[in-house]
């Protein structure tokens, strides 16, 4: 795609709040950068997320300035096709880039690959209200993987898929993200919305999910976070 359009940010960012229980993000103010969520973790206070860092290049530098000056611990995450204008930016802002090379990843969750565990692994399936979370136990009721999905309207936001490491290489993960999938689309989703660390992004790029931009991700103000 020519760009990462904001409405999609949107629907992944309060499909991502519903997944982990937290506050409706709101706008940044007064030029509706971006949208800030109440992240409450230790070393991540806040998180705030820029809409449209390709098209407007100062909206991005504003967002930067305001979490250089934070009273929090705030984590600025940036969607972009130009994650070196973006990287500049940051620097210049003087935040502490995190994390460099994570993916925003779409999919057809309608045409997506099913998968089932093999043995001896046991699946274990929860639904509360919009979000179904998914567990993998090994023989002795080890979750050996696990994963969630929060359903918001035609979308369907996958967070936390995690495999531990005693259980990888076995396809846990694709299993998992099997379900996942399979659950959404008996709820009514449609699209396929996701984050994916350097690790999971091969996993999902296997199973049919596309690559919509790279996502940067920083911190400050650097003096609090490093105290």
């Amino acid at each position: 795609m020519a760009k990462i359009e904001p409405e999609l940010i949107r629907r992944w960012l309060d499909g991502w709040t519903v997944a982990r229980s937290l506050p409706e993000a709101e706008p940044v103010e007064p030029a509706g950068d971006g949208l800030r969520s109440k992240c409450d973790q230790p070393g991540r206070e806040v998180e705030v997320f820029a809409l449209c860092a390709d098209e407007r290049p100062e909206s991005l530098a504003r967002l930067a300035a305001g979490v250089a000056v934070a009273r929090q611990t705030t984590w600025l995450t940036v969607p972009t096709l130009r994650p070196g204008t973006v990287e500049a930016v940051l620097a210049a802002a003087g935040l502490e880039l995190l994390r460099r090379s994570e993916w925003f990843m779409t999919t057809d969750l309608t045409e997506h690959p099913r998968h089932a565990p093999g043995a001896p692994y046991e699946r274990e399936v929860r639904t509360e209200g919009p979000v179904t979370s998914v567990s993998l136990r090994g023989p002795t009721g080890e979750v050996a993987a696990r994963g969630a999905v929060a359903v918001v309207g035609a979308d369907a936001i996958a967070d936390r898929i995690e495999t531990d490491a005693a259980h990888r290489r076995r396809g846990l993960g694709r299993a998992v993200m099997s379900t996942l999938a399979e659950t959404a689309v008996s709820q009514g989703a449609r699209t396929g919305l996701l984050i994916a660390s350097e690790e999971g992004r091969r996993l999902y790029s296997s199973l049919g999910w596309h690559h919509e931009a790279d996502v940067l991700i920083a911190r400050g103000p650097v003096a609090s976070s490093t105290r």
